[in-house]
């Protein structure tokens, strides 16, 4: 059906067109012929065309230019007088004797358009008069068209400032009176288009309409252009007129467009300085109308007005530009009450746009901005609408995208309350949207207070909201929001102890419901925070306390010991082990001996008890050698405890291997270089031997097994050992015990029962070599290594 009327529609063009071209030809010879009668008989002919009613805008359109290119050139023969014999008076009165009114008409405004050239009349009485007589076509489209052509050829005749046609008699408001007058007809034909053809569709109906909006639209244009129209005369006549018959015509496609081409066609400060009455039409809008594109593209332009040149922001202080659009947004979302939430949530985000660009500095605005849409959403469930999420989330970013500095949005009282309105998922979208702008900028939040306010922002991803638990979450994604948090914690400084102090301790406060899953992630960099402020203190008295100084290492240590508690009981026993040992080195380097006890205690404690798997446990025990090794604040009696308590677990881990390396590392713990107390060489070589002891069995065992070749290796690191200590001056290790070492060792070696190993024999010839060079390079040293024989 549709192809078949699009068909037909081809074929009435066509007629139409032929038509047209036929009596043009006779036209045009009665034009050579100087012939007006037969002239104005086909060009009325010719006109006749336009009175058909079976095209499309779009087809009745190709129609109408036909006929307005030939009428340019009847105008031409009408303006020269000597060829036609009739004065343009008697020739007005002429041609409105034509048969149908509609080629009356256009021959009308073609001779009208002459008449006012020739200034034999006011030119507002002729505009007047053809602007009067054009209501006799009321048919839409054919009425549209007609008036589209009057707009036309009056456009360059329009008394105006410095225009030609400007006199006693005629005026500016002459001119806007006649644009206003066609205006206000056509938008009325426009709007009645909407009822034509009963059989239509209306989806088609409007897709028509929505072509003939320009020629509406232009007579906007045309008043845009008028020079005489200052802001006095567009304030009291232009605006009022033209909103008057936006809000009467009642129909959602012309109020948005007409509303639109207001915006774009008449000048900036125009528009800031009659906001009020601009405004003031938004809410009396049909409900349909999509308003908040209307005000988003005011806004915008406005924003472009002000960063155009800052002589101009007094002007928006002055008119009160923010009120009076806030008041608008306020108006237009009370009026339409079927408004979809992201469309009161997009509106807003255009304020905010707005404020952050004319007004940055008036932080009150933005919270107010925020505490509309907080007033909008607030007694509503959480948000389920992607759209409107995704508005709330660039709302929110605004501030942080404008200001690049998150201290900023903290201040801002409603700004959590607005975050308070997103369901979970988004709520920590937002809160990752936070953190990155705190790392991009390198912002340093600084004081306790604003460490609350932000991690209440972000606590989406420091505990469990309502109805989510962490479990449920992807692992890559907990992973990375869990180590933006943790890199955050970094970004949280205050040169003063006692402020920093007070940083710690609310970040602890927040943290530490996080659950199983997140304390791994978030204590460690609190720790080093609180380690980094230790290290500051370094020197206080520990045992200072009262009101004065509350910020001393020794309080520091105790909130360090409870958060590391909460890991070793989540269970992250590893990790809680590393961070007792990093905090009793701490300690060590305060000079605060009971406290560096205490966190070896815990440490041996989560040893004992709650790491049970043997490659966990040489990791641990390996950890907690190198750190006693590195201590100096203990005394003989507490450092003999820790020291026994290591070489114990050392020589029980499970794996012979294992427990020979951790045995001999213990051999550190006896003869430690920079501490001149700490120098036992008889322990050392005790440990050696118990080391040797291991080793053996452990060979005994592979001999059995067969194919081992681990022991050999370790008698070789025993050896490498003894080498150490015999270089530092042990009096226990003597060459005698190396030469018997390395006998045993290639006894070993060359033994039937063990496999052989490349690995194992390099070690050993790269020892030898090593020995053999001592040997070589004399002094001291030389002639300590001269008794042994390699």
């Amino acid at each position: 059906m549709m192809i078949n009327g699009i068909e037909d529609e081809d074929k009435w063009l066509a007629e139409g067109i032929a038509a047209i071209q036929h009596n043009a030809f006779y036209m045009h010879r009665a034009l050579d012929a100087n012939n007006l009668r037969e002239a104005l008989k086909y060009s009325a002919q010719m006109l006749s065309e336009l009175r058909t009613s079976k095209l499309s805008p779009h087809k009745y359109y190709e129609l109408y230019m036909r006929a307005f290119d030939e009428l340019r050139k009847l105008e031409m023969f009408f303006k020269d007088e000597s060829r036609h014999g009739v004065s343009i008076v008697d020739l007005y009165e002429l041609v409105q004797h034509a048969g149908n009114i509609l080629p009356r008409m256009y021959l009308l405004c073609t001779v009208g358009s002459v008449y006012i050239k020739s200034k034999e009349a006011p030119a507002k009485d002729v505009l007047k008069d053809l602007v009067e007589m054009c209501r006799g076509v009321q048919h839409p489209i054919r009425g549209l068209f007609l008036r589209s052509y009057l707009a036309q050829i009056s456009r360059d005749k329009l008394p105006d400032i410095g225009s030609e046609y400007e006199g006693d008699a005629d005026s500016v408001m002459d001119s806007v009176e006649f644009v206003l007058q066609n205006f206000t007809e056509m938008n009325k034909l426009w709007v009645r288009l909407q009822h034509q053809g009963p059989g239509r569709v209306r989806e088609k109906l409007e897709k028509e309409r929505s072509e003939l909006r320009d020629l509406v639209g232009k007579n906007l244009h045309v008043l845009g252009q008028i020079e005489g129209v200052d802001l006095g005369m567009y304030k009291d006549a232009v605006l009022p007129r033209v909103l008057e018959q936006i809000v009467n015509c009642s129909d959602d496609l012309a109020q948005y467009y007409l509303m639109d081409c207001i915006i774009q066609v008449f000048p900036d400060e125009y528009h800031l300085q009659t906001l009020e009455t601009l405004l003031g039409a938004c809410p009396q809008l049909q409900p349909t109308v999509d308003v908040k594109t209307v005000l988003s593209q005011l806004m915008e332009r406005l924003s472009n007005y002000a960063a155009s040149s800052t002589d101009v922001l007094p002007e928006f202080l002055q008119v009160e530009a923010f009120a009076k659009l806030s008041n608008a947004i306020g108006r237009v979302i009370e009026a339409q009450v079927n408004m979809p939430i992201v469309g009161a949530i997009t509106l807003y985000v255009s304020l905010l746009t707005f404020t952050l660009r004319v007004h940055p500095d008036r932080l009150d605005y933005v919270d107010q901005v925020l505490g509309a849409c907080v007033k909008k959403l607030s007694g509503k469930p959480k948000l389920e609408d992607q759209r409107a999420k995704k508005q709330v989330v660039a709302l929110l970013s605004a501030p942080l995208e404008k200001y690049n500095d998150a201290v900023m949005a903290l201040t801002l009282s409603n700004y959590p309350r607005v975050m308070d309105h997103l369901d979970n998922e988004t709520n920590k979208v937002m809160a990752m949207v936070i953190i990155e702008s705190i790392m991009k900028n390198y912002t340093c939040i600084s004081t306790a207070h604003q460490v609350e306010v932000l991690f209440e922002l972000i606590k989406g991803l420091i505990k469990d909201l309502d109805g989510t638990a962490a479990d449920e979450l992807d692992e890559e994604d907990f992973n990375e929001e869990q180590n933006s948090v943790a890199r955050l914690i970094h970004m949280l400084y205050n040169d003063d102890p006692e402020e920093l102090l007070k940083i710690i301790c609310t970040v602890k406060k927040s943290i530490m419901n996080g659950g199983p899953r997140r304390l791994p992630f978030t204590v460690p960099p609190l720790i080093f925070s609180a380690l980094r402020l230790i290290r500051q203190l370094q020197g206080q008295d520990g045992d200072v306390a009262g009101e004065e100084v509350p910020a001393t290492p020794k309080k520091i240590f105790q909130i360090l010991n409870e958060m590391i508690e909460s890991l070793s009981t989540v269970p992250s026993p590893e990790l809680a082990l590393r961070l007792y040992l990093q905090c009793a080195e701490a300690a060590n380097d305060c000079g605060l001996e009971p406290v560096a006890y205490e966190f070896f205690t815990q440490a041996f404690v989560l040893y004992e008890e709650e790491i049970a798997d043997s490659k966990a446990q040489v990791t641990a025990i390996h950890l907690i050698i190198g750190t006693l090794q590195r201590l100096n604040v203990f005394g003989v009696e507490n450092r003999d405890t820790l020291t026994h308590k290591a070489t114990g677990y050392s020589a029980k881990l499970l794996k012979k291997p294992d427990q020979c390396r951790a045995v001999y590392a213990c051999s550190h713990l006896f003869w430690v270089d920079d501490q001149d107390g700490i120098k036992d060489g008889e322990r050392v070589l005790l440990c050696l031997k118990r080391a040797l002891r291991i080793a053996n069995a452990a060979q005994q065992m592979a001999n059995v097994t067969r194919g081992n070749s681990g022991p050999v290796t370790l008698f070789v690191e025993i050896l490498n050992k003894y080498l150490y200590f015999f270089e530092k001056g042990n009096p226990q290790i003597t060459s005698a015990a190396i030469q018997g070492l390395i006998e045993l060792i290639t006894t070993e070696m060359q033994s039937e029962s063990t496999a052989p190993n490349a690995a194992s024999d390099a070690f050993f010839a790269s020892t030898l070599r090593y020995i053999q060079f001592q040997k070589q390079k004399g002094g001291a040293m030389g002639e300590k290594y001269d008794s042994v024989k390699v």
